[in-house]
């Protein structure tokens, strides 16, 4: 049996790349994946019976909980969806109803599908764009006179070819691009009209011209524009006829039954008080609707039936006021792995400025290097912009990782309003994030309204 799948431990080397610390998160969600790989290579009389391990993550925001999820989906090919539970309202409330999270998840996977397929296709699809636009540019081959001779028709498709190879030499060059040509573009005969289905009031996109297009033919009009822009139009409708869209719908339908993942985010804000009443008393109702989506049953998709029993469900919340040992406890055997993320320090903060590989340090950067000046942050600077956010979130609220965003864009704030002129190299240091934030941290109402 080929085991191309990667184990736990690439898993979380992965995900160490981009999310600092929450080896115990990173672990649960690593088993959680690499046990769907086993279970599609278990024996076909157990493998319907085994139940993904849905996971709740406890911790506050800004800690990696959506990160760690995103990016897990990114590595496994899988399609994801985030979600917040608190969109969502019990039948019979005017709101989203809970089966929407499962059509926006096949939505997601076809379009998924369709870019794999579609990047298999595009060479095809290139060389029948680029004969297109010879056609449009040159003319097509001459058809000849059925009395013509041997000698006339060879004489007539040499020019021709000749011709075409000068033209398609100068296309791959792009010396053409700005050339006006003129093509046919289908002619929209009927908007896209919004209805609203009787559960949950659920946006519904129908195209009148898709379900009227074997009645009537469908009406073109020609349009003028560039050599770059009718490569695009002429590439994406050669693409379209390549692509079997049976093919694409079964494979998008296959791959949220055994690999999507759904995020709900706010979990425990639909966790009610006993004693509250009011808005509060649908939110067990919003439990209860989540809970056969998330034991399995078969939702109606535009696409087909598609059924939830082998979709991963992460959720995650702060639980500041509530705990999940006060979701209904149908819905929290459902959820048997429990993971609590840890809060993030200032050591934490130093090593998400520098470490991953996107990290916020990494970006400014690259952002300044566009107008020409170096950015540099020295290992003091580094420390005391950590020790800010660390400082800032223990006095306010405290909002995890996110934190760094808004120093850092006060910090450099000047900077990249009025990048320096004639200054290739730009270092930030200890004293200067002192100077520039020290009167901010040191006013408390300031530092609540500004960081």
């Amino acid at each position: 049996m080929k085991n191309d799948y990667p184990t736990p431990k690439e898993i979380v080397e992965h995900l160490d790349k981009y999310i600092v610390g929450q080896a115990n998160a990173k672990k649960s969600v690593a088993i959680a994946l690499r046990n769907r790989w086993r279970r599609q290579n278990a024996p076909m009389d157990i493998r319907h019976e085994i139940l993904p391990n849905n996971i709740i993550m406890i911790g506050p925001t800004g800690v990696g909980k959506t990160e760690i999820s995103r990016r897990l989906s990114v590595h496994a090919k899988a399609p994801f969806i985030k979600v917040e539970a608190s969109k969502f309202t019990e039948v019979g409330y005017v709101g989203r109803d809970v089966e929407s999270m499962v059509r926006d998840l096949v939505e997601i996977s076809v379009n998924m599908i369709k870019t794999e397929m579609s990047a298999k296709l595009e060479g095809v699809a290139e060389h029948a764009t680029t004969e297109r636009l010879l056609d449009l540019l040159v003319g097509p081959m001459p058809r000849m006179k059925a009395d013509a001779t041997d000698e006339e028709k060879k004489a007539a498709s040499q020019g021709q070819s000749a011709t075409r190879e000068k033209f398609r030499q100068k296309l791959i060059d792009g010396i053409l691009d700005d050339r006006e040509v003129e093509i046919d573009a289908p002619q929209k005969q009927f908007p896209v009209v919004e209805i609203f289905s009787p559960q949950g009031m659920e946006e519904m996109g129908i195209n009148f011209q898709e379900m009227f297009s074997g009645l009537m033919p469908q009406k073109t009009k020609r349009r003028k524009m560039s050599v770059r822009d009718a490569r695009k139009f002429i590439l994406g409708e050669e693409l379209a006829k390549l692509l079997n869209m049976d093919d694409v719908v079964a494979e998008a339908l296959d791959r949220v039954q055994e690999s999507g993942i759904i995020f709900i985010d706010e979990i425990d804000k639909i966790v009610g008080d006993d004693g509250r009443t009011g808005p509060d008393v649908s939110r067990e109702g919003v439990q209860r609707d989540i809970l056969p989506i998330v034991e399995g049953c078969a939702v109606m998709t535009k696409y087909g039936m598609v059924r939830s029993d082998h979709i991963l469900f992460i959720a995650a919340g702060a639980f500041h006021g509530a705990k999940p040992a006060d979701l209904i406890p149908e819905l929290q055997g459902r959820f048997p792995i429990r993971v609590e993320l840890d809060s993030l320090t200032a050591e934490d903060f130093e090593r998400i400025l520098t470490e991953p590989q996107c990290s916020l340090v990494k970006q400014y950067t690259a952002l300044l290097k566009t107008e020409d000046v170096n950015l540099e942050f020295t290992k003091d600077a580094i420390k005391k912009i950590a020790e800010i956010a660390e400082q800032v979130n223990n006095r306010s609220e405290n909002i995890g990782a996110r934190r760094l965003h808004t120093v850092m864009t006060t910090l450099l704030e000047d900077i990249l309003f009025e990048p320096p002129v004639g200054k290739r190299k730009l270092t930030i240091t200890g004293r200067t994030v002192s100077k520039t934030l020290s009167d901010i941290v040191e006013d408390e109402d300031l530092s609540r309204y500004i960081l």
